[in-house]
């Protein structure tokens, strides 16, 4: 993507779970990178089923377990965010599906699968879970997010 800044929005179903969360990581892990100022992050959800609400208090605990405080919003994906943002990267396959039916065709190549870079699986939604599936999508975003770093910069 060459030098200048790169902008990512990452999307889930009510942007309360797993967006807020891989935002808040891929934040951190650019910034302890030293490309903090590099790239841009926001997340977003496919629905609007919890517009202004937090992050969920499992996700904010489990980003403060790392020393992330998250403070972001909910909001609904915008028809401007396929221009403003260089990626889009969906948790799972029905929220790659709604977005690429959004995206202008022109733009289709920047929405992606978040887990791509790795397994390329979904990232599975832990809202109806317990603690542990916040833990589990933890560990197998960090990885995805340094190979995007990695292809980035």
């Amino acid at each position: 993507m060459g030098t200048d800044q790169v902008r990512v929005l990452f999307v889930c179903l009510g942007n309360i779970c797993r967006s807020p969360m891989s935002e808040g990581l891929m934040r951190t892990l650019a910034t302890s990178r030293g490309l903090g100022e590099r790239l841009v992050c926001d997340s977003a959800g496919t629905a609007a089923y919890h517009l202004g609400e937090p992050a969920d208090a499992r996700t904010r605990a489990l980003l403060r377990s790392r020393g992330i405080d998250y403070h972001g919003r909910a909001r609904q994906v915008q028809s401007d965010d396929f221009e403003r943002f260089d990626w889009i990267l969906a948790m799972d396959r029905s929220n790659l599906d709604a977005l690429k039916r959004r995206c202008p065709p022109s733009l289709q190549d920047r929405v992606r699968m978040v887990l791509e870079p790795t397994s390329g699986r979904s990232v599975q939604d832990p809202y109806y879970g317990s603690e542990d599936g916040f833990e589990r999508n933890a560990e197998e975003l960090v990885p995805a997010l340094n190979a995007w770093i990695d292809q980035w910069f």
